[in-house]
C-alpha cells in the first residue's frame, strides 16, 4: 500500500538550512522512503533568491514585458538559455538546466519576502543528493516543481531533481494482458510521485516535504533523464 505522510512542524527555510536534517527531526523517514522536497525550500536554502530593487532591466526585457514588471523580466531573461514562446509579457523559456517551462522558473509567490523572486536551483540533481545524505536513512529524495504542459490546463508537480531511484520505468518488451509487445512505453514515475506528493503539500499550505512510503524504485538515476531530447521535442 502507498501512503503519502506530509512533513509538518518545519521551521521557515532559511538560507544555509539543512534541510535533510530539518526533516529528520521533524518526521520518521525509513528506508525505501521517497522524500519529495518543494523547489522553492531547496531554492531558499540554497539563497537562490534575488531582489527586484537589484534588478537593472535591459531593452529586451522592457520589449517583452508587457504589462508586467521588467525587472521581473530580466531575472526570467538571466535564467534563460532561450526563449522558446512569448505573448503579452507571458513567456516560455529553456533555463541552463534544459528545463522548458513558464518564466525560466522564476517566481515571486511563497518568496521570504515582498520584492523577492525565487530562482531554481543550480543544480536540483546535486540538491537532492545532498538532502539524501543529510537524511541518512536509505530514502530516496525528489525536489519538484510545478509545471504546466502543453494542451492540458492548470499545473502540476513535477520531479526536477532526484537521488536514490530510478526516475524512469521502461517497460520496452513487455507484454499486456492480451499478449500485445510495449515498444515505446516508459512511465515517468518521479514525475508521479513528485505530483503525488503534492496533494498532501498543498500550494499554501506550508509543507515543503512530504514522504511518499510503499514503493520499490530504489536505484541510480537523475532527473536529466526526464528532459525531452531536443530532437524528440515537437514544442521546441
Amino acid at each position: 500500500m502507498i501512503s503519502i505522510l506530509p512533513v509538518e512542524g518545519l521551521p521557515p527555510i532559511r538560507e544555509g538550512a539543512d534541510l535533510g536534517a530539518l526533516i529528520a527531526a521533524a518526521a520518521e523517514v525509513r528506508e525505501g522512503d521517497v522524500v519529495v522536497v518543494a523547489q522553492k525550500a531547496v531554492s531558499k536554502a540554497e539563497g537562490r533568491i534575488v531582489r527586484l530593487d537589484e534588478l537593472e532591466p535591459g531593452e529586451d526585457a522592457r520589449r517583452l514585458a508587457g504589462g508586467r514588471d521588467p525587472r521581473l523580466m530580466q531575472a526570467i531573461l538571466d535564467e534563460s538559455v532561450r526563449i522558446v514562446r512569448e505573448r503579452d509579457g507571458f513567456v516560455i523559456a529553456e533555463t541552463r538546466h534544459g528545463f522548458v517551462c513558464g518564466s525560466a522558473g522564476v517566481d515571486a509567490s511563497n518568496a521570504p519576502e515582498a520584492g523577492m523572486l525565487v530562482l531554481l536551483p543550480l543544480d536540483p540533481d546535486a540538491s537532492a543528493e545532498r538532502i539524501r545524505r543529510s537524511l541518512g536513512a536509505g530514502a530516496a529524495v525528489i525536489v519538484s516543481d510545478s509545471f504546466g504542459r502543453p494542451w492540458r490546463m492548470g499545473t502540476t508537480d513535477v520531479a526536477i531533481g532526484a537521488a536514490g531511484l530510478r526516475p524512469l520505468l521502461d517497460l520496452e518488451g513487455r507484454r499486456d494482458p492480451t499478449g500485445y509487445e510495449l515498444h515505446s512505453t516508459m512511465i515517468a514515475v518521479a514525475d508521479e510521485i513528485a505530483g503525488a506528493a503534492e496533494l498532501a503539500m498543498r500550494k499554501l499550505a506550508q509543507v515543503p516535504a512530504a514522504i511518499v512510503r510503499g514503493l520499490d524504485l530504489a536505484g541510480e538515476g537523475s532527473a536529466r533523464e526526464l528532459i525531452m531530447p531536443r530532437g524528440r521535442d515537437l514544442f521546441r
